[in-house]
């Protein structure tokens, strides 16, 4: 029986001894009560880089259940994977478990009911969006940049100079990625001739 502080110290007072008063189950509620379980005692934690930028700090994220290798998002502990708690990798050679204020917040929109899961496809006119699989996806684009490449390639100017331009198709590479992998999307499109190029990098 959980009694108050004063209530335990007026039944001791009553001729019962404290020790048999616990005994009966009477005892403050702040004696009997117990640590706080760690919240990430039975996650599964693994490494990750955060994709805000090119510093490529280190993450420690926490989840429910091991990563699954089979049906999407179920593991094999009869529960759905998910990330909830995430922090700076203190082993990190860069960051050293430092997160700027982006990456700490990286908890939100992982879990956020409007992130993009898969490649999705709206047609000319249409008011609706069609899920596609990533090998529909990377053929379609593949095509139409094959097709207007073909179509507005640009091989010399009006003075007759070389130029090898495509200039009617741009990109946009992501941040978060490694100079050598940064150096290979750079030499396949300049090998495209193309023109507009843009690198979402903040740092």
């Amino acid at each position: 029986m959980q009694v108050s502080r004063r209530k335990f110290f007026k039944i001791c007072a009553g001729g019962m001894a404290g020790t048999s008063a616990a005994m009966l189950g009477f005892a403050p509620a702040n004696a009997l009560a117990a640590p706080r379980e760690y919240k990430l005692l039975r996650a599964y934690e693994s490494r990750n880089t955060c994709t805000y930028c090119a510093v490529s700090c280190g993450m420690l994220l926490y989840s429910t259940g091991k990563p699954h290798t089979g049906l999407s998002g179920y593991t094999g502990t009869n529960t759905r994977s998910k990330l909830f708690h995430l922090e700076g990798d203190p082993d990190h050679p860069i960051s050293r478990g430092a997160l700027c204020p982006k990456g700490a917040g990286a908890l939100d929109y992982i879990n956020s009911e409007s992130r993009a899961l898969y490649p999705q496809y709206r047609a000319p006119g249409s008011d609706k969006w069609e899920r596609l699989s990533w090998q529909d996806a990377i053929k379609r684009i593949a095509r139409l940049m094959k097709n207007d490449r073909d179509a507005n390639f640009v091989e010399t100017d009006a003075s007759g100079k070389t130029v090898n331009r495509w200039s009617t198709t741009g990109i946009m590479t992501a941040s978060a990625m490694s100079n050598e992998a940064a150096l290979l999307t750079q030499k396949w499109i300049r090998m495209l001739g193309m023109v507009p190029v843009c690198n979402q990098a903040n740092t």
